[in-house]
């Protein structure tokens, strides 16, 4: 079993959304893209030597993480100018 679920997932990144309007992900399959952006986000880091990066040890475990805790936000692909912003990665 998944922790946490698809569904759970999709509250979290839909939070922000008022009621009536369209939600910004609508399926599994945009979670999965989300999350693989950003495991790939965090890949690029320990490539390039990032001694914070480099202490992750399943990237893809990392980016369902934040994305459950609100750190990462998803935009509509309307809003995004170019792909690498689809995901957008708030650093606290």
């Amino acid at each position: 079993m998944l922790h946490p679920s698809y569904s759970d997932l999709m509250k979290v990144v839909n939070s922000e959304v008022e009621q009536g309007d369209t939600p910004v992900v609508n399926s599994r399959y945009s979670i999965v893209l989300a999350t693989a952006k950003r495991a790939r986000q965090i890949i690029a880091r320990q490539m390039k030597g990032d001694e914070a990066a480099k202490a992750i040890t399943k990237p893809l475990s990392k980016a369902v993480s934040e994305l459950n805790e609100g750190k990462i936000k998803v935009l509509p692909e309307e809003t995004a100018v170019a792909e690498e912003e689809t995901v957008t990665v708030t650093e606290e």
